[in-house]
């Protein structure tokens, strides 16, 4: 296991990567403890003062004018937790709670929440120890945070619900005294420190954008068929967006030396159908579209999304509404159109190889049609997850049901609009891997002719576990042994540099 250093504030997107990856080993700056004490300190000093602030001593929101005495703010805390683990629903992915460790981690650690140093560093001991809270994924409507799944976070530090030790679900407090961690007994604030927050929604989305990379990196493989003519760099320079440009030079790079491309020189067709001549354009616009999301989610999962926020230099705690997820929901719903579309463009190539009449090709790429069916219902699996994204493509952002009394009266929905991004990326790596299938099938059945080095490098991998299909078998486990190859990011070299950094 490496170590990774986390600053707050200054978190990168190669470092939510790795976490998102594998286990990681964190440490935290040393500069961090003086920020938690210093905004620490001052709740302290708010209560000894007697002043009235929401969340420290007070109700919950509608609740908010419940004036609590001061001998039962830590009730209060834990009462907190305890009531808002209302999760319901299948339980989110170690990787995804990890990701949303390191976040809370580190907007704690920017020094406005007002909690102890202790809070910090059990969550560090925590991770490090590889204790991951068990958090179900439903129950999230994405305004004052994340609430029901962090306080199923937070439960675990107080020595309340489940945890999942090396794949092992066991109670909290036996997690916790595996790895010499003492149960938490919450001061003022700290609950709802714990609960507010955007980390849920953001560490879905960001690693649904992860598993969307790996997909669309094997698209760009899969789709790296037909003229080149049209990735021509003359052709983007003159409409100049980013990705457009990036993704013609990704087929061409992939295309260069493709002696099956060299033999269609002098071919009649003046054109191809636009699912293979406009991959710069629409493979472009969804990279812009998953970039443009990235930067979103990188800057809020180095943001404070508390309340209210501690600022210890001037002794003032200020209640806003950071807590408000829209930024990550708007992201996540663009991220769902980005990645349908990959999922679509490729199901369109598939459906063309398909055609004889239009690839050349053996009637559903295998030889002796007609006894053998070859790959045609493996299309028809494709179009059904195509068709299926893009009904899961329909906005959450613009959904609101008011909760609390009519106290949060509108809301984000972004927690939905993240959690719904994973299966889509799975339905795209799925689509992708019927079209890396088909395309070997198809340059295997153009020999003599071969196509580019790296192509030619990018069919071994794929025969290495899945054979040639000379006569009819089962197709799905084919298929799982290819969507296993993406969802673990064997095609990303192809495409050079990390598509989204």
């Amino acid at each position: 296991m490496t170590t990774l250093d986390i600053s707050a504030g200054a978190l990168a997107l190669a470092q939510l990567r790795s976490i998102w990856q594998a286990p990681q080993r964190i440490e935290l700056e040393h500069a961090a403890r003086g920020r938690i004490d210093a905004s620490a300190a001052t709740i302290a000093r708010v209560i000894s003062e007697g002043r009235v602030v929401y969340g420290v001593n007070t109700g919950f929101g509608s609740l908010a004018r419940t004036h609590i005495d001061a001998e039962r703010l830590s009730e209060l805390q834990r009462a907190l937790v305890l009531s808002h683990s209302a999760g319901t629903g299948p339980l989110l992915d170690d990787a995804v709670v990890r990701v949303t460790v390191v976040l809370k981690i580190a907007s704690l650690a920017r020094g406005h929440s007002g909690v102890r140093y202790e809070i910090v560093d059990t969550l560090v001991r925590m991770l490090n120890a590889e204790i991951v809270p068990c958090i179900p994924s439903q129950g999230s409507v994405g305004a004052s945070g994340d609430l029901a799944p962090l306080a199923h976070l937070a439960g675990v530090l107080i020595g309340e619900g489940v945890a999942r030790v090396n794949g092992t679900t066991v109670p909290a407090p036996e997690a916790l005294r595996r790895a010499g961690i003492e149960p938490l007994r919450l001061g003022p604030k700290e609950g709802l420190a714990l609960l507010n927050g955007t980390q849920v929604s953001t560490a879905l989305a960001l690693s649904a954008l992860f598993a969307a990379e790996r997909a669309m990196s094997a698209a760009f493989v899969g789709g790296a068929l037909g003229s080149d003519t049209p990735f021509d760099p003359r052709i983007q320079d003159l409409r100049g967006h980013r990705g457009q440009r990036d993704a013609a030079r990704i087929y061409r790079e992939l295309l260069e030396g493709s002696g099956i491309r060299a033999s269609h020189r002098d071919c009649p067709r003046v054109q191809d159908p636009y699912s293979l001549r406009c991959q710069p354009q629409v493979m472009g616009a969804c990279l812009d579209q998953l970039r443009q999301a990235a930067q979103i989610l990188l800057t809020e999962a180095n943001a404070v999304s508390d309340n209210p926020l501690v600022f210890a230099s001037d002794g003032e705690v200020l209640s806003g509404g950071n807590f408000h997820a829209e930024p990550v929901a708007l992201a996540a719903d663009n991220m769902a159109l980005a990645i349908a579309e990959v999922g679509a463009l490729s199901e369109r190539r598939i459906a063309l190889m398909m055609d004889a009449n239009l690839s050349g090709l053996p009637p559903f790429l295998v030889r002796e049609s007609g006894v053998n069916s070859g790959f045609m219902i493996a299309q028809v699996t494709a179009a059904a997850l195509a068709s299926e994204n893009k009904a899961l493509a329909a906005p959450r952002s613009v959904d609101s049901l008011p909760t609390s009394a009519n106290q949060e009266d509108h809301v984000s929905m972004a927690t939905n609009a993240a959690l719904r991004l994973a299966p889509m990326a799975t339905n795209t790596a799925t689509i992708a891997a019927i079209e890396l299938l088909a395309a070997s099938q198809g340059v295997e059945l153009r020999a003599p002719l071969k196509t580019s080095g790296r192509l030619q490098e990018a069919l071994r991998l794929i025969r290495g576990q899945v054979a040639f299909w000379d006569r009819d078998r089962a197709f799905a486990p084919d298929l799982v042994r290819a969507r296993a190859m993406i969802e673990t990011g064997a095609f990303e070299r192809f495409v050079g540099a990390p598509l989204i950094a």
